[in-house]
């Protein structure tokens, strides 16, 4: 079994504030949730409006397939127009 973590520092430009960025993050959330089958949490700046760590964990039997997955989960986020990028890690165990 292999379980890999990727973190995405987002950062918000448009939101002016916390009611904006949860709507935001909400929809992007449950579109991960959905089109991708990875757990997503909001783990760190839950008090900045501009700013937000997301973890997601995507579980797999196949390394190459979780590597794909979230290299797509990637492609995913950063091309949504809402917000960017601006750091990620990986992590495998």
């Amino acid at each position: 079994m292999v379980v890999k973590l990727l973190t995405v520092d987002l950062h918000f430009p448009d939101c002016s504030s916390l009611k904006e960025k949860r709507f935001v993050l909400a929809s992007l959330k449950a579109r991960l949730r959905k089109r991708f089958n990875v757990s997503v949490a909001e783990v760190d700046y839950h008090d900045k409006w501009q700013r937000c760590l997301l973890a997601i964990t995507m579980v797999g039997t196949d390394r190459r397939i979780v590597d794909t997955g979230c290299d797509k989960v990637l492609r995913f986020i950063e091309g949504d127009h809402r917000l960017s990028v601006s750091d990620t890690t990986q992590e495998i165990r």
